[in-house]
């Protein structure tokens, strides 16, 4: 025996006693949501071909650095800035040329010893040994008894011209989080880190239904008394907007079986959208066949808005199903209301964050008392600021939506807004929006954490990775919410509290292991101390450092270490000491691909690029946080996300302790 359609389950007369009960919008939105399960639909592999437009279905981190390997930004030639020092164009310094030309694509045949410089091309791989490039145009290549000899005529420093290893995307970094719109320039960065196919979230396919006699569908004759379907193809477009399938079953006329069975097609989709006939006329089938459904069937029907309420929510077997209003203005302002929401959830999309002005309404709104009302405003300037004029076209209006700039929302218990009143407006468009939380500081994986836990929560986020010091400065300067710092005060021993002045509030973050990181297999460290490895590298001639950018916390507490270790070396004199990579990856990519052979990392990345790694010192990830920034609501946000139990258990998990 087949099972029941849902709309026979149970009697029609239990359901039409809810009929235009009129509820609250808070109420109506919370029997709704508490029959559905507001999560996304489940998760598909698309080629990147196929990617646009689709929501990020999980986190995607890097497993390559980008660029791979260090390399020149220039045509040049690849030397030790060493030995260009006091080099003018009348004085210039001369160096033996080596054979060796380096192109894109070709891994270097020979080092680069002292006193010689090997000619590169854009792009290429860095010599080991060079610790810069010069470029070409300060440069002459003469000949001499001992054969071509370059001629530099500019003195360069360490670091000039190459781009090193993870610079632009790290191995371990995030690049893109669940719940991300991918659009051409997400699509590049997945490319770039070599996936061609990507996780996103299931669209939900939505049925859409217009119904009435007087409904005619576009392109058709329009006979007296007809209105043409423009519900259907708005309500489809937002559909689309919000990530999912619309699927179009046409109009159908007030004929109850035929909209009965057309409700059980669109049963077979994720939502069910219909338009028109939620009133009380007496040509109205909709609410007859839609209060036959059960499990548990209608929830509300009528809703104290206006525009928009006759609105009918039901749910059936998990599916929502909503009847919106047939004017337009209230079709499109439920639709956001009631059903955007739904979407978005169904979509793996956070949840909306629209933006709000204030402007002054230039004369007097009457409202009526008992519902919320919204109107729809345009927003010009004036000698004082903005004005909200309303857009009084009615909710049968088709243009009022697409001319309006935002809405008012007039509450229930008011009857009037006084002209002059300077009221929140909401506006309808909102692309580009300044960020909620701005970071700047040391960049740290356990931070990716917390910002892509925020993010998720719908929060707008810009981050900017520019080391502890500059971070620290920012925060002083009012130019951030949050930064990121571990510095070690050398003369008290303490990490990052010593920095804070009376203008900043320390947040304590958690612990990271920073270690001697090199090659696993190198004798020369295996079973020592990390000073005891220090001054094994320090001592041996060719034995090559990556050292840290000035001014980062790593940098602090290298020094400190070179100083502990061997207090009469020369730093300058350290193989590597000049060359500054600006991040945890890029010291152990350099070490993991043989460019040098020790450094300091923390203990997270060294197990990343599987390099064996002495422990240095339990270092504090901390963050600092403006006083005047303080009660901002990402700032509280990122502060009751950092003290969730939850989030020590997954900071645990990467290495860290809180």
């Amino acid at each position: 025996m087949t099972e029941p359609s849902p709309l026979r389950r149970a009697p029609a007369a239990a359901r039409q006693t809810q009929f235009l009960d009129v509820l609250t919008r808070d109420e109506a939105t919370r029997r709704f949501h508490a029959h559905l399960d507001l999560a996304p639909l489940g998760s598909e592999t698309v080629p990147l071909g196929e990617a646009r437009g689709r929501v990020v279905a999980s986190d995607v981190v890097s497993t390559v650095d980008v660029p791979a390997f260090d390399r020149s930004n220039v045509d040049g030639f690849a030397l030790h800035a060493a030995d260009t020092t006091g080099a003018m164009e009348e004085a210039p310094r001369a160096l033996a040329l080596n054979d060796e030309v380096l192109a894109p694509g070709n891994v270097p045949q020979a080092p680069v010893p002292p006193g010689t410089a090997t000619t590169i091309a854009t792009g290429a791989l860095l010599p080991r040994g060079a610790d810069c490039v010069v470029l070409v145009e300060q440069t002459d290549v003469v000949e001499s008894s001992v054969g071509p000899q370059l001629q530099v005529t500019h003195a360069a420093v360490a670091g000039q011209h190459v781009t090193f290893a993870g610079t632009d995307i790290a191995r371990g970094e995030t690049v893109l989080w669940t719940g991300q719109v991918l659009t051409s320039r997400e699509i590049g960065i997945l490319a770039a880190i070599g996936q061609d196919r990507v996780s996103v979230f299931r669209r939900p396919r939505v049925a859409i239904i217009s119904t009435g006699d007087e409904i005619v569908p576009p392109g058709q004759p329009l006979p007296p008394g007809g209105v043409y379907d423009s519900n259907a193809a708005i309500i489809a477009a937002a559909v689309a907007e919000l990530g999912g399938e619309p699927v179009v079953l046409g109009t159908i006329r007030d004929n109850e079986t035929q909209l009965e069975a057309a409700v059980n097609e669109a049963l077979q989709c994720d939502l069910v959208l219909m338009s028109g006939g939620t009133s009380k006329g007496a040509g109205d089938v909709s609410y007859r066949v839609i209060h036959r459904l059960a499990d548990p069937g209608v929830v509300a029907h009528g809703v104290a808005l206006k525009p928009g309420k006759p609105i009918c929510l039901a749910v059936t077997g998990g599916t929502p199903v909503v009847v919106l209003p047939g004017f337009p203005t209230s079709a499109i302002f439920t639709f956001h209301e009631f059903v955007a929401p739904v979407l978005r959830a169904f979509s793996g999309l956070p949840p909306a964050s629209r933006g709000q002005l204030t402007a002054a309404v230039p004369h007097r709104i009457n409202s009526d008392r008992g519902r919320t009302e919204y109107v729809l405003v345009g927003l010009v300037p004036g000698r004082d600021g903005l004005a909200a004029y309303p857009l009084g076209k009615g909710s049968g209006s088709v243009t009022t939506f697409s001319l309006a700039d935002g809405f008012i929302t007039i509450d229930q218990h008011t009857e009037i807004v006084d002209a002059g009143a300077v009221v929140p407006v909401t506006l309808i468009d909102r692309e580009l929006r300044p960020a909620d939380l701005v970071t700047i500081g040391s960049h740290c994986i356990g931070l990716d954490l917390l910002l892509g836990d925020l993010r998720k929560a719908g929060l707008q986020i810009k981050s900017m990775h520019v080391g502890s010091t500059a971070g620290l400065r920012a925060a002083q300067r009012g130019e951030c919410d949050i930064a990121g710092i571990h510095l070690l005060d050398p003369e008290t021993d303490e990490y990052n509290r010593p920095f804070i002045t009376g203008d900043l509030e320390l947040l304590p973050g958690y612990r990271r292991m920073q270690c001697f990181v090199f090659r696993r297999g190198d004798a020369r460290f295996a079973g020592t101390t990390a000073i005891e490895s220090v001054r094994a590298a320090v001592g041996d001639p060719g034995c090559v450092m990556i050292n840290r950018n000035a001014g980062s916390g790593t940098r602090i507490l290298l020094d400190r270490l070179l100083d502990d270790a061997s207090p009469s070396t020369d730093r300058n004199a350290i193989p590597g000491y000049g060359v500054q990579a600006k991040s945890h990856t890029a010291v152990a990519a350099a070490i993991a691909q043989g460019r040098a052979d020790w450094g300091l990392c923390i203990d997270t990345v060294a197990a990343m690029y599987a390099l064996d790694a002495i422990p240095v010192r339990d270092e504090h990830y901390d963050f600092v946080i403006p006083r005047d920034r303080l009660s901002r609501p990402a700032v509280k946000q990122f502060r009751d996300l950092l003290v969730a139990p939850q989030t020590a258990d997954r900071l645990r998990a990467i290495g860290f302790q809180q």
